[in-house]
């Protein structure tokens, strides 16, 4: 997987580095979902929440081409965003 890092449309802050949110990506228990909002229907978009190689967990939208990513915005995983994705890794760990 490939990123499209230029100009990126936002400000990296709160520590992230671009080497941190393409880790997120490469995380084997990432959750990656569509969303449902007419809103994302112009251009699709995705989320990812996945953990970098150091633990810290990030939220990103992005969209691809099939061959490159553009991550159009990434933060910190919030409460809920990190209660998510470790019910689902316990999911899939339990199967």
């Amino acid at each position: 997987m490939e990123f499209d890092w230029t100009n990126p449309p936002f400000e990296l802050n709160g520590g992230l580095t671009m080497r941190d949110i393409e880790e997120s990506f490469e995380d084997p228990f990432a959750v990656r979902l569509m969303p449902d909002s007419s809103r994302f229907s112009v251009q699709a978009r995705f989320f990812n929440l996945g953990k970098s190689a150091s633990g810290v967990g990030i939220f990103s939208v992005y969209r691809t081409n099939g061959k490159f990513v553009r991550v159009l915005f990434a933060r910190h995983f919030e409460a809920d965003e990190q209660f998510f994705y470790h019910r689902k890794l316990n999911q899939a760990l339990a199967q």
